[in-house]
């Protein structure tokens, strides 16, 4: 089914107890899953709403990962823990708890040949682990500032990681060994009369071919303590390392919380700050939108359904919000 990104519209609303921090939906696109303030992940039936709550964790779950035929969970937290889940189960309750790393877990991700799983958070560390059985394969050094993101390649050997200082570095997950290191400075932002640093890579994502990587944050942050900032997306090519595009939403003040390729080609990006919460559809052609979608309130993650039609964004009003990019009917 062709999207229509100008046709974009909310279908669905669920509410949670307390503001979304994450949403991902599960590999065969039955369920969303969402992570709260609450200590809570909540499931959702895609057909009818019904919500399941999944507790275990001691403070915010920060991410959300999923095996890649669905049948487990990963969910890494603020309180240190990797949690693994069975997500088939009526009430899913943890089956493996793992103090992975000192500080937030802020990222997950898993290699497309199903086999491992990567951590990172607030330690600087990125780990490596087997899914199955929770092992530690490698842990991977040299991050200077808390890193944000993972994404492993689409070919499983090679695995990004993004930081707060900017620093995107490549790594071989075979060996560990540090390949390569793009460049997103522009998404961080150091104040010297606030003294904190600012912004870091709040996304990663590759286009369907391999031939481009995205690495989405904000940037023109004169005031951070004051949420003065706005959107930016740096869209590379993945060969050269030659940046393309650093594609912006006109008029919109913000941070990308998540972004994805859609297989048509176009980029979509979620955004949620001071200026509200947007939808942004990019092609390669523009720095800017071709279309945007105001949401009812900020956005602070998104996930695209896996029939390419539906999106997924976790707002702070509680709300997990679900749209169709088709006319209405």
């Amino acid at each position: 089914m062709d999207a229509n990104p100008q046709a974009t519209h909310i279908v669905h609303q669920w509410k949670c107890e307390s503001p979304l921090i994450n949403c991902r939906f599960e590999p065969a696109g039955k369920f969303v899953f969402t992570a709260t303030e609450d200590f809570s992940i909540y499931r959702f039936a895609m057909a009818d709403g019904k919500r399941t709550t999944l507790a275990g964790h001691k403070s915010w779950p920060q991410a959300i990962a999923f095996s890649i035929d669905g049948r487990l969970m990963v969910s890494g937290g603020c309180d240190d823990q990797l949690i693994w889940w069975g997500t088939g189960d009526e009430q899913p309750k943890p089956i493996r708890k793992i103090v992975a790393h000192r500080g937030w877990i802020r990222a997950l991700d898993v290699s497309p040949d199903g086999k491992l799983i990567a951590s990172a958070g607030n330690d600087s560390l990125v780990k490596v682990w087997n899914i199955e059985n929770g092992e530690l394969v490698a842990t991977l050094t040299g991050h200077a500032k808390h890193v944000y993101s993972v994404a492993f390649h689409p070919n499983s050997k090679w695995l990004l990681s993004g930081d707060l200082a900017g620093d995107v570095r490549q790594w071989d997950v075979q060996s560990g060994k540090l390949e390569r290191q793009f460049d997103a400075k522009p998404l961080t932002t150091y104040n010297s009369g606030q003294r904190v640093d600012y912004g870091g890579v709040r996304t990663i994502a590759f286009n369907g071919d391999q031939s481009q990587v995205v690495f989405g944050g904000l940037h023109k942050a004169p005031n951070p303590l004051g949420a003065v900032n706005e959107p930016l997306i740096m869209r590379f090519d993945w060969s050269s390392q030659k940046l393309l595009r650093s594609h912006t939403i006109k008029g919109v003040k913000g941070i990308i919380w998540g972004s994805a390729f859609h297989p048509q080609g176009f980029l979509v990006g979620a955004t949620g700050g001071s200026g509200g919460g947007f939808l942004g559809f990019w092609n390669d052609d523009k720095d800017e939108e071709f279309h945007k979608l105001k949401m009812p309130n900020t956005a602070r993650a998104m996930d695209l359904h896996p029939d390419g039609i539906q999106i997924a964004t976790a707002h702070h009003d509680r709300c997990v919000r679900i749209s169709f990019m088709k006319p209405k009917t």
